[in-house]
């Protein structure tokens, strides 16, 4: 039988905020400084969703280029900074968490420095606040793909996986939250979006995509009635 969604679970980057190409584009170039040639948009298609610790130690398995102390903490740093000053919501936050009526809640692998940042650039932390979950920093600490940050919120909020509707723009996101039990959307709106990116959240786990976050609350409302995949 079909069940009732009780809870709806965000991603944040590449879902609220347009951030992923904002982070690809820093990531890329200061890589490129470092020997390791790859284009943002292939960076965001390949590794949008993973933490940048997990990203780099693949990157520096794949190519053998050593990275010099203090690489990571550069990068992020210039993130942060660029998000601070240039990220945007997905066009259509704001008006869909209007239209929401059921309980909500964001699980990311970002840490909530750059949750605070990025969503108070654009409004939206006190919207959300205190249910903004840090893979990294909440339960096992285990960043998506593992399942764990999304077992976590609907422990914490009291709602069985099947009746949480979560809607990603990873892969890795996808296949966490399928992992999870839960109901999974996927969504393609955010500007770091690639030729086939529908299709591989399809075979990761989404039941339907989407590419207007506006569309978000019907597809909601039709999870009532369609059957569970």
């Amino acid at each position: 039988m079909p069940h009732e969604p009780l809870l709806v679970i965000f991603d944040c980057d590449g879902v609220l905020v347009d951030s992923e190409i904002i982070a690809a584009e820093v990531e890329a170039g200061l890589l490129k400084e470092e020997g390791i040639d790859v284009e943002p948009g292939d960076f965001a298609a390949r590794f949008a969703g993973l933490t940048w610790h997990v990203i780099l130690e693949r990157l520096v398995e794949e190519t053998g280029v050593r990275l010099p102390a203090g690489f990571a903490d550069k990068v992020d740093a210039e993130i942060d900074r660029r998000l601070g000053e240039d990220v945007e919501e997905i066009p259509g936050a704001h008006e869909v968490l209007d239209r929401l009526m059921l309980p909500r809640c964001i699980c990311s692998n970002s840490s909530m420095h750059r949750l605070e940042l990025e969503l108070d650039h654009v409004g939206l932390w006190h919207v959300f606040t205190p249910y903004i979950y840090s893979a990294p920093e909440v339960g096992t600490k285990k960043g998506k793909p593992a399942p764990d940050v999304f077992l976590h919120a609907c422990k914490e909020l009291g709602v069985e996986p099947k009746r949480a509707v979560v809607i990603e723009d990873s892969v890795h996101g996808v296949a966490a939250a399928a992992a999870a039990g839960c109901r999974v959307v996927g969504f393609t709106g955010g500007r770091h979006t690639y030729p086939g990116h529908a299709d591989a959240l399809t075979e990761a786990g989404a039941e339907t995509v989407i590419s207007r976050l506006l569309d978000f609350p019907a597809v909601i409302e039709a999870f009532a009635a369609w059957q569970e995949a």
